[in-house]
């Protein structure tokens, strides 16, 4: 009964911030829905690409979601089930959902330009020459991060190679993944150049689906894993320099309504489950101030990561989305409420591990993603049964749609980035620069570069990465909050909602990076064994570069601010 109420109170409340909240900044900004969009004032056929609401909704959904969502709540877990759920619904309402709204809608005013423009228009070119770096290095643990996650759910150790009769989950994942992947491309073909609609071609596209799913149930396929990220890295950088229309838009279309089914599926066994009796809900109220993860601030607030707030949203809203963006009135549901329904998928992934609890903490799953699964198969039939391991497997391949559609959009976005760095203003692409500037701002070499320092980290242990993403990640939400705030405050429009969210942010993952310096200066220092690991090395840089570079844009931000208030 316990997650039956955590659900309905959490969906009612999110709901309401959705209609109240969500319209009142809607009301604030001046949404217009008579005014032209950038996808429309500038399509080229390849990243502005007027999208119709339901396929956006699925693209922007897809990609925002990740694998953060569920690996951050269940990680989270150990404090307790209250920190978790208050942190998601409050979280998600007036901090993530702001965040990706507001971006949203700065970068649609903004020519569809990134969050990096955004802050040059308000804060100087300086600043924006920082921000793209900042960027560009949680864009590498994205990468890394979800390489991990993804390679993690092909990869069995069987010693096998090719395709395999009678798959385990991971090889059953592997194989719908690769079907999906050539499905996507025919229905961009379908829609965009065969000239379908959208409701023939999605009927087509989810019969697609069940048949992959059901080959993918009888037939998989296998690898190493270092083949598999190998196999991923070159798959996402093709899909980052191909027109959105051929596999990005689809892809993640496709996929959406996966996600969705994933989603239904877990609320119908949630729902069930005080009937059924086929799992109990045993995560504690409460655990304490203090677990393996740390203290509760700031270690609560970085754990959960994008079940209430992530950075790596305003990189997608002002990177594809507002490219695609159809009409203004679609700003709010695309913005603001696909962060909402990440953030219900957030308290559904602390249900699930809720459901294995024990287990869990004892260490008998070898990754989140994999006590999310058993925690949502158990409600429907016990360990080894036909349901179980049906709704096993299909929701281990949810887990790597949500983490393979961020890895898409991810790798778009650090090419994007990348290439912006190198250029001067009045140069719009890569053409118009010259000597070794002209190189570097080469989508194949930013991408190649990008794709290639990604995966060697995605071959890390996870917990290796998760913290240092999560801080990272956090980071970037409370510099994209002052970014959107500073325009805003140039444009004459409110921003004073964004102050309390920004400082909470940059507050919680500062602290949060300064812990993760200390932590690993301490060993070093003491000659420690295993203290001077790459892996250690590289988290320290990172988090080093982090914090340097957030304390020098705070500071330009603080300036801005000061300038605004001067001149009010």
């Amino acid at each position: 009964m316990t997650a039956l109420l955590i659900i309905i109170a959490a969906i009612a409340l999110l709901v309401i911030g959705y209609i109240v909240y969500g319209s009142w900044l809607a009301k604030q900004w001046g949404i217009d829905p008579t005014r032209k969009t950038p996808a429309n004032e500038k399509t080229d056929g390849v990243d502005y690409v007027p999208a119709k609401p339901a396929v956006l909704m699925g693209h922007h959904f897809s990609s925002i979601a990740g694998a953060g969502p569920i690996n951050g709540p269940i990680q989270a877990a150990v404090f307790g089930w209250v920190p978790v759920f208050l942190w998601c619904v409050v979280g998600g309402i007036f901090f993530g959902g702001l965040q990706d709204f507001g971006s949203l809608f700065a970068s649609i005013r903004n020519d569809g330009k990134s969050v990096g423009e955004i802050i040059k228009s308000s804060m100087g070119t300086k600043a924006k020459k920082l921000f793209i770096i900042f960027a560009l290095l949680v864009l590498i643990l994205v990468i890394a991060s979800f390489v991990n996650v993804v390679a993690g759910t092909f990869f069995s150790a069987t010693g096998s190679f090719g395709f395999v009769k009678n798959p385990n989950g991971n090889q059953t994942t592997a194989m719908i993944s690769l079907c999906f992947i050539v499905l996507a491309i025919i229905y961009g073909i379908l829609t965009n150049k065969c000239g379908l609609k959208t409701l023939p071609a999605t009927i087509i596209g989810i019969a697609g689906i069940v048949l992959v799913t059901i080959l993918g149930l009888n037939v998989g396929f296998a690898m190493s894993r270092t083949a598999w990220i190998i196999f991923i890295g070159v798959y996402i950088a093709v899909a980052s320099l191909v027109p959105v229309w051929i596999l990005l838009q689809p892809r993640d279309y496709l996929s959406s309504f996966l996600l969705y089914a994933m989603i239904a599926l877990a609320l119908v066994g949630i729902v069930s489950s005080p009937v059924t009796g086929n799992a109990t809900f045993t995560i504690p109220a409460f655990t304490g101030w203090k677990t393996g993860l740390g203290t509760m601030f700031p270690a609560l607030f970085i754990t959960v990561a994008c079940g209430a707030c992530s950075g790596f949203h305003s990189l997608i809203s002002t990177g594809t989305s507002s490219k695609q963006l159809d009409n203004e009135k679609n700003a709010k549901a695309i913005g603001y409420g696909s962060m909402l329904i990440e953030s219900a998928l957030g308290i559904i992934s602390l249900i699930a591990v809720g459901m294995v609890f024990e287990k869990y903490k004892a260490g008998g799953f070898g990754s989140p993603s994999a006590a999310f699964g058993a925690g949502l198969a158990t409600l429907f039939g016990a360990e080894g049964s036909g349901a179980y391991n049906t709704i096993y497997a299909l929701l281990t391949l949810a887990v790597s749609v949500f983490a393979l559609t961020s890895l898409d959009t991810g790798t778009r976005l650090s090419r994007f980035m990348f290439s912006e760095l190198f250029l001067k203003d009045g140069e719009a692409t890569w053409k118009d620069a010259t000597g070794i500037r002209k190189l570097l701002a080469h989508p194949l070499f930013g991408t190649t570069l990008m794709v290639l320092i990604g995966c060697i980290l995605g071959g890390l242990k996870l917990s290796a990465i998760w913290g240092l993403f999560g801080a990272a990640n956090q980071l970037l939400a409370g510099i994209a909050l002052m970014a959107v705030a500073a325009w805003l405050g140039n444009a004459g429009k409110n921003n004073k909602m964004f102050f309390i969210p920004m400082i909470f942010m940059l507050a919680a993952t500062l602290t949060s990076l300064i812990i993760t310096i200390i932590n690993k200066i301490k060993p070093m220092v003491a000659g420690a064994e295993g203290a001077f690991f790459w892996g250690n090395w590289f988290q320290l840089i990172f988090a080093l570069a982090m914090t340097v570079l957030a304390i020098i844009l705070v500071i330009e931000g603080v300036q801005t601010f000061a300038k605004q208030k001067k001149a009010a």
